[in-house]
């Protein structure tokens, strides 16, 4: 009898390890952060504070997924990467890092920290992906709906459409990854400027 328990539990441990060794092996994902060239500048504060909330996004672009439209309204990933942080957080801690670098809006804080400011950033984002073209041409393409919001009233105070391409030389991922960086930093400028204007111009 116990022989019988005994060949009993090696057979069961025998079909265990042969189900484990069966198993698909996962496969390696590089994971990659959102290049940043933008350099610091001295500028004099200004006194009102910011905070900036995450985008909202689709489905396709809600994730750390590295989105990319081979084809017609085809939306697919690179397999293998993927972005360090959901794409909307992505986007806007490159921008919370643009306003601390700009140095003029010296008050900031994000959504995650729930703090009370003079004025909130936030919008939904349309676009964060690669898109192929006629005759193999590839580009990064980033929308980006903005709304100025009055802290307190929650009153929409501005909206704008920023759309940023940036053309690649490389199918490869690391290229994509550098012609994010390089356009995110073209929409964080350009973001910039429209806020501080926008807001300078309810405070006089």
């Amino acid at each position: 009898m116990k022989l019988s328990l005994r060949l009993a539990a090696l057979a069961t441990t025998l079909s265990l390890a042969t189900a484990c060794s069966i198993l698909p092996q996962s496969e390696p994902v590089d994971i990659y952060r959102l290049p940043v060239s933008q350099t610091a500048r001295s500028a004099a504060p200004l006194d009102w504070s910011l905070r900036l909330n995450k985008p909202l996004a689709s489905e396709a672009l809600a994730g750390p997924r590295i989105a990319v439209i081979p084809q017609g309204d085809v939306i697919s990933s690179y397999k293998g990467a993927r972005w360090s942080d959901p794409t909307p957080m992505l986007v806007r801690n490159r921008l919370l890092d643009g306003f601390q670098r700009d140095g003029r809006v010296q008050r900031l804080s994000a959504d995650d920290s729930n703090l009370q400011a003079d004025y909130e950033l936030g919008g939904e984002l349309q676009a964060f992906q690669s898109e192929y073209r006629s005759g193999g041409a590839v580009e990064v393409v980033i929308r980006y709906d903005a709304r100025l919001v009055q802290g307190r009233s929650q009153r929409i105070l501005a909206s704008k459409r920023f759309e940023v391409r940036q053309p690649l030389g490389s199918q490869q991922v690391p290229a994509v990854v550098a012609g994010f960086g390089t356009a995110s930093d073209q929409l964080a400028r350009q973001v910039i400027v429209w806020t501080v204007s926008q807001a300078q111009a309810k405070n006089q």
